[in-house]
């Protein structure tokens, strides 16, 4: 198979997603920008920047992401994640360029156990689902080339995650409580990536993936595997998600069925690939 090697600009590139996606797309010889050198919430820069540059690829990952703290900054958070998302679409359109974008298992109301696939209907719990959300309405409105990415509990190994979190508070104490009514697919950064490379080189039809690790998992249970594979002695004990109170609520169900890709790896076997890198 011959690849063409499109021009190539990631968003967000010093991120956790970010990080990866500038490694594994390296042959592109990509133009790696973050807040400082484009503020996506500015249109005209979005426009004359981007504009000018002429990629034929865009890939965004930058995002708002602070769930809790989404509730009290919902302007903010439905600019970067909603608004923002439409400038660029508008212009990945205007250039005829191929758009990226990833999305959350939060654009889903968490009451089907069995989870939910591409074209399930979407019912945001909170405001970082509905930011999110708003930005997947725009690509669809504005740009025809575009893969839409929804993934769920990422982890990496640039920036703090629930893996970090856990490994330290696991140095620190015998007991730690974690959720045990939350259900989901933890997913590693760097299989996210290679996955996302996959689409483009395979020439995937447009539209909306949900890429994931498979094996579907509560936070405790999460929890659970991290100190065993790490070698921590530490007592999970599972409570539910009411002995945790929040601003944001969190869908119950989440896990995000992939129906249009070969599997990927269980979350297990990456999760030991991870901790072996870390």
């Amino acid at each position: 198979m011959i690849i063409i090697i499109m021009k190539c600009l990631i968003l967000g590139a010093k991120g956790m997603l970010g990080t990866e996606l500038s490694f594994v797309f390296r042959d592109y010889h990509p133009t790696l920008w973050d807040q400082a050198d484009l503020d996506l919430t500015i249109e005209s820069d979005v426009e004359k920047k981007i504009g000018k540059l002429k990629p034929q690829l865009i890939i965004n990952s930058a995002a708002y992401t602070n769930v809790d703290e989404a509730e009290s900054n919902q302007e903010l958070a439905e600019k970067v994640n909603g608004e923002a998302v439409g400038y660029l679409a508008r212009v990945a359109q205007e250039l005829n360029a191929v758009l990226i974008h990833y999305s959350t298992d939060y654009v889903f109301e968490g009451k089907k156990e069995k989870g939910y696939q591409e074209d399930d209907q979407t019912d945001p719990i909170n405001a970082y689902g509905r930011s999110k959300l708003i930005g997947e309405k725009a690509i669809q409105n504005y740009c025809k080339n575009y893969y839409l990415i929804r993934t769920s509990w990422l982890y990496g190994r640039s920036g703090n995650n629930f893996v970090e979190t856990m490994i330290r508070l696991g140095k620190e104490k015998k007991e730690v409580k974690v959720v045990n009514d939350q259900f989901g697919k933890p997913t590693y950064a760097v299989d996210l990536a290679r996955r996302t490379l996959n689409l483009v080189e395979n020439k995937k039809e447009y539209g909306i993936y949900h890429i994931t690790n498979e094996g579907v998992t509560s936070w405790s249970g999460f929890a659970e595997e991290i100190f065993k594979q790490f070698g921590l002695a530490v007592k999970v004990i599972p409570v539910a998600t009411s002995e945790f109170p929040r601003p944001a609520k969190r869908p119950k169900f989440s896990s995000l069925i992939n129906t249009k890709l070969t599997p990927s790896r269980h979350w297990k076997e990456a999760l030991a690939d991870y901790l072996a890198k870390r």
